[in-house]
C-alpha cells in the first residue's frame, strides 16, 4: 500500500479524530503513510436545520460512506453515535476505538471552573440559574434536562464546539450542553462545568467512542484496521447499537443509552425514551453478559417497548 486514504468530515473535531487514529496506526506501522480526505456531507452543508428535520440518522455519513464504496478512500474515520444502526451493504465496522467518557457537559458562559461531580440529579443541574437559556442540538438532552427542569428555556443550537462556545460566550445563552469527549478531543476540558451523570440525561448511543468503518471484502485494510478495536468499547457500542435498533424509534423521539464493563464479564446498559416536551422519560438499567452484548440490548430495548405501550416511540 503506497497510501492510506482516510475519509472525514472538515470540522476541527472530525479532523482531530482522524489524526487520532492516523497516529495510532502510524505507531503500530512505521512505514506507513496515511492522508485525509475532507468529504463535505449533508449535515454540513445544511446547518441552519435541527437535526431532526434532516431525515434521520446518516445525514453526516452517507457522503463519506459512498467515497468509501467508490474506492475513492480506504477507512472512514466517524464519531460512533452518527453512525446508522444499518451499515451498507459492502461496508463493515472494522473497529471501535478506545472510547472517551461518553457523558454530556453543562458548558457556563465565561465559566473555566469544573465542578466537583455529583450522582444526584437535582445537584447535578443546581449549575443552571432559574430560567436559564440552554442552546443544544439534541432533541434527547432537551428532553431529558426539561423532564427535570421543566424551567428551562430549552433553544436550538448548531454549529461545530468552536461555534457553539462563541455563541454561549456572547450572550445568546447561559449554557450549552455538548458531548464531554468532544471537548477532550479539542482540548478544552477547561470549559465543563459538570458531567451529566448518565441516570439524568443518557447519552446517545455510541457517543464518546470513534468508528473506522472500511470495505468488507478488503483484507488488507481489516487487518490493518484491526488492533485498533477495542474490546470494551466494542462491547458497550455494540449493545447500544443493538438497543436503539431493537426499538425501531425515528428520529424524532428521544432516545438514550450508555453501556458500561464492569468488572471483566458484565456490561451494564442504561437506557431512556422520553416526550418531546419532557413530561415522560421512560429509563431502565440492566445487567447482562459482557461477551453477548446485543442480547442485552435487545432484551433492555423489549423492556423498554412493553413499558411504553406504544405511545412514546410512536410519537413523529
Amino acid at each position: 500500500m503506497n497510501e492510506l486514504r482516510v475519509g472525514t468530515r472538515g470540522s476541527k473535531l472530525a479532523l482531530a479524530q482522524a489524526e487520532t487514529v492516523i497516529e495510532r496506526l502510524c505507531a503500530l506501522h512505521p512505514n506507513l503513510r496515511a492522508r485525509m480526505c475532507i468529504i463535505r456531507t449533508r449535515g454540513d452543508t445544511i446547518s441552519d436545520l435541527p437535526l431532526q428535520c434532516l431525515g434521520g440518522k446518516g445525514f453526516f455519513v452517507k457522503e463519506i460512506e459512498m467515497a468509501l464504496l467508490n474506492g475513492e478512500i480506504d477507512i472512514a474515520v466517524h464519531s460512533a453515535k452518527d453512525l446508522p444502526t444499518v451499515i451498507p451493504d459492502g461496508l463493515t465496522i472494522a473497529a471501535i476505538c478506545m472510547r472517551l467518557d461518553p457523558r454530556d457537559a453543562i458548558v457556563l458562559r465565561n465559566v473555566e471552573k469544573a465542578i466537583e461531580g455529583t450522582e444526584n440529579a437535582s445537584d447535578a443541574l443546581k449549575v443552571l440559574p432559574l430560567g436559564a437559556v440552554v442552546g443544544t442540538s439534541s432533541l434527547r438532552r432537551h428532553a431529558q434536562l426539561l423532564h427535570l427542569r421543566p424551567d428551562l428555556v430549552m433553544k436550538h443550537m448548531r454549529g461545530n464546539i468552536d461555534t457553539r462556545l462563541r455563541k454561549l460566550d456572547e450572550g445568546g445563552f447561559d449554557a450549552i450542553v455538548v458531548a464531554t469527549a468532544a471537548l477532550i478531543r479539542l482540548g478544552l476540558e477547561h470549559r465543563i462545568a459538570i458531567n451529566l451523570p448518565i441516570h439524568v440525561c443518557t447519552p446517545a448511543a455510541g457517543q464518546g467512542a470513534l468508528a473506522i468503518e472500511a470495505r468488507s471484502d478488503d483484507e488488507a485494510i481489516l487487518r490493518l484496521i484491526k488492533p485498533l478495536d477495542d474490546i470494551k468499547a466494542r462491547a458497550e457500542v455494540e449493545a447500544e447499537r443493538a438497543l436503539i435498533s431493537t426499538l425501531g424509534a425515528g428520529c424524532h423521539v428521544p432516545v438514550g443509552a450508555c453501556a458500561r464493563l464492569i468488572g471483566d464479564n458484565e456490561l451494564e446498559l442504561t437506557a431512556a425514551i422520553a416526550s418531546r416536551d419532557g413530561k415522560v422519560v421512560i429509563r431502565k438499567t440492566m445487567r447482562g453478559v459482557a461477551s453477548r452484548p446485543m442480547e442485552l440490548g435487545i432484551s433492555l430495548a423489549e423492556t423498554l417497548i412493553a413499558e411504553d405501550k406504544g405511545k412514546l416511540l410512536t410519537a413523529g
